[in-house]
């Protein structure tokens, strides 16, 4: 019997797609040759035009994210066709409207959010996490850059909160917002023209702010680059700084860092409730 029979998946692997494979070989109902066959792919399978790093899942806590940008409709759907047999959850950034609707035809359960330029296609089952990500916006037009980063830690099954327009100029508007800054894990702020919102943000949280500037602004704003100066010159604290109108970048390490504090507060708790039971702790 194949071997995707046996266990429902393809060439594909994520960790626990190989954690199920191991344990299968080992109680007998997977023979070592077939699992072979399902390990061929990794570390990565070579398409001619492009290599699809099946193994980034295992090293890495998600999956290769395909960047739409520059590729034709058929590489795009390609790549995405052999991240889909992987069983995981896939995302391709920066995708037009033309490429979702080829993914769409092969992939019907695909989404396409617009204001991102994003796809997405869920596969496993949602485990959102216990921690928040606040998703700030200065303005109106920095809202599909913010877009980006909300869609990419969904993606990865975080959860997140969006609070759009508060920039500078009405600071107040920001202030309203300050019980769900204060309870989130890490803050992703996006900004354009002088940038000064995540420093803003920075002194008002005890959490991580991701910022992340955009090219919105007129000419001395150099396409964000004037933004980008201020958010690496801030004296806030806790304010890291990826590049311009890079909205997944800032998803994406928000994700990782909500997903290390929901895993430390999960073994605190543990702990805890260890030391109760041994007496260590008046509970």
């Amino acid at each position: 019997m194949p071997l995707g029979s046996v266990l429902g998946y393809t060439d594909g692997m994520d960790a626990d797609r190989l954690e199920s494979l191991l344990a299968s070989v080992r109680d007998g109902r997977v023979g070592v040759d077939e699992a072979m066959v399902s390990l061929r792919g990794l570390p990565f399978e070579d398409l001619g035009y492009a290599k699809v790093d099946h193994h980034r899942g295992i090293r890495c806590g998600f999956p290769e994210v395909v960047y739409g940008a520059g590729k034709t409709v058929e590489q795009l759907s390609g790549i995405f066709a052999k991240l889909v047999d992987s069983g995981a959850n896939v995302l391709a950034t920066r995708a037009s409207v033309e490429q979702f609707e080829r993914v769409q035809s092969e992939h019907a359960a695909a989404e396409y959010h617009a204001a991102a330029r994003a796809i997405t296609l869920r596969q496993k089952e949602a485990k959102r996490s216990s921690g928040t990500i606040a998703i700030v916006s200065a303005g109106t037009s920095d809202h599909a850059v913010a877009e980006e980063a909300r869609v990419t830690a969904e993606i990865m099954d975080q959860r997140t909160v969006s609070i759009c327009d508060v920039g500078v100029a009405g600071i107040h508007r920001l202030f309203a917002h300050r019980d769900t800054l204060q309870t989130a894990n890490v803050c992703v702020v996006v900004a354009g023209m002088e940038g000064a919102l995540p420093s803003v943000v920075g002194g008002l949280v005890t959490c991580p702010v991701i910022a992340v500037p955009t090219s919105v602004g007129y000419g001395a704003s150099f396409g964000g680059l004037s933004a980008l100066l201020t958010m690496l010159n801030s004296c806030a604290s806790g304010v890291v700084v990826v590049n311009i109108d890079a909205g997944f970048s800032g998803g994406y390490a928000a994700a990782l860092m909500n997903r290390q504090a929901g895993e430390e507060r999960h073994e605190g708790i543990a702990n805890w409730s260890a030391s109760c039971q041994l007496g260590l702790l008046t509970c």
